[in-house]
């Protein structure tokens, strides 16, 4: 196999990129190009991997943006070197191909999903369901394929940007898939005592900022349906299926590292997640919203993964 430079003349492709106001009216439409490698899988199923350039970026969200719950600060300064993402969070498909190649560590269901469809996202996926499908990835074709760490992660989404959404300073529906509707507490099944909970009311609005209310699909969407990535030519980055990064769960950036490395710990811990679901309210689908949850024994049908590849 042929090892992927940082420097080689790679094929590209078009896409658009979409900019919109405080209150969701799109105010920029840019067709721009970025370069990708497509990786064959077998099968006539193609994983197309994106280049991502090298960069220093402003990792976290200030006090003051709404959804902040603590977890995304300190802001601090990190420094990423290139590397190549998929343009899609994993597929159906690529994910059935991948879980029949001989086994690594643990055994890989092929047909591990909810929502069925060979270009939806795959979810009901653990992390280490994910850290074996790039293991298996790896052998497959002698490149280095991982899970993003999360600052490789929420780099590739801001791809540029500091506003809460690479799309701007709010989203809607007719961009991502995420819950665009407001959740009513007492419509729930839920035994609550809204007295003794203390809620954070932007976490669970169907609108973000200035934006207005949109729609709530209640399942995934096939990848790409919106027609629309970021400056980097990344789809999908907000809403969807929530994606497992490679870090362990710490709960604020101090201490952090520095230069784009997964930060593990020692103790106990839970994974990152990243980027927010089909059905997450907006405020946690932004570009610096983070979320945990166990490795293991989690398979629910709102997280899947994307896979990074090292450029060598």
């Amino acid at each position: 196999m042929i090892s992927i430079q940082p420097d080689m003349i790679l094929p590209c492709f078009s896409f658009e990129l979409v900019t919109v106001d405080a209150r969701g009216k799109e105010t920029s439409r840019d067709t721009k190009q970025a370069q990708f490698f497509p990786e064959d899988l077998g099968n006539s199923v193609i994983l197309e991997m994106v280049k991502i350039p090298s960069g220093t970026f402003l990792m976290g969200s200030p006090a003051t943006e709404e959804g902040n719950t603590g977890y995304e600060s300190p802001q601090h300064q990190v420094t990423v070197k290139s590397f190549f993402m998929g343009k899609y969070p994993i597929t159906q498909a690529q994910w059935q191909v991948v879980a029949a190649l001989p086994k690594i560590n643990i055994k890989l269901g092929l047909h591990p999903s909810h929502f069925e469809g060979a270009n939806r996202p795959v979810e009901k996926i653990s992390w280490y369901d994910a850290v074996e499908f790039c293991n298996r990835l790896s052998q497959k074709t002698g490149r280095q394929y991982r899970l993003p760490s999360e600052a490789e992660w929420e780099y590739a989404c801001r791809a540029g940007t500091t506003t809460p959404f690479h799309f701007g300073e709010t989203i809607t529906t007719d961009l991502a898939n995420y819950q665009g509707t407001d959740w009513d507490i007492e419509e729930t099944d839920w035994d609550i005592d809204e007295t003794d909970w203390d809620i954070d009311e932007t976490l669970y609005k169907g609108s973000y900022g200035q934006g207005s209310l949109g729609i709530y699909r209640q399942e995934t969407t096939p990848v790409g349906s919106f027609g629309v990535a970021n400056d980097f030519g990344l789809y999908d980055m907000h809403g969807n299926v929530s994606e497992w990064c490679a870090d362990h769960w710490h709960s604020d950036y101090r201490g952090a590292p520095q230069d784009g490395s997964a930060w593990k710990s020692d103790k106990y811990y839970s994974q990152l997640l990243r980027g927010g679901s089909w059905c997450s309210f907006p405020a946690s689908c932004r570009s610096g919203f983070r979320s945990n949850d166990d490795p293991g024994s989690l398979r629910v049908f709102s997280i899947g993964f994307r896979v990074l590849c090292e450029a060598t």
